[in-house]
C-alpha cells in the first residue's frame, strides 16, 4: 500500500466515538506478556482518524498513518 511513499503503519480498531465532523476516535487493542509477572495484560491506544464515510460506534476499521491533519489527527480510515 502506499509504495510510492514509503511504508505506512497500519492498524485495525474499534470505532468508539463519531461526534466530531469528519473525524472518529478508533480505539486499538494490543495483548503483550508482562516482563516480569508473564501475565497476558491488554494496552489501548486511542487514535483519532480522519473519515468521510459514516460510521457508527462500534464499528471494526483499519487506519493507515498520514500526515498531520489537526493537533491531533494523524491517521485516515481506509477500511470500514
Amino acid at each position: 500500500m502506499d509504495s510510492e511513499r514509503g511504508n505506512r503503519k497500519v492498524k485495525k480498531g474499534r470505532v468508539i466515538s463519531n461526534k466530531m465532523n469528519k473525524t472518529v476516535v478508533v480505539e486499538v487493542e494490543r495483548t503483550l506478556r508482562h516482563p516480569r509477572y508473564e501475565k497476558v495484560i491488554k494496552r489501548r491506544q486511542k487514535l483519532y482518524a480522519h473519515n468521510e464515510q459514516p460510521l457508527e460506534i462500534g464499528d471494526i476499521v483499519t487506519v493507515v498513518e498520514t500526515r498531520p491533519l489537526s493537533k491531533l489527527k494523524r491517521w485516515r480510515v481506509i477500511a470500514a
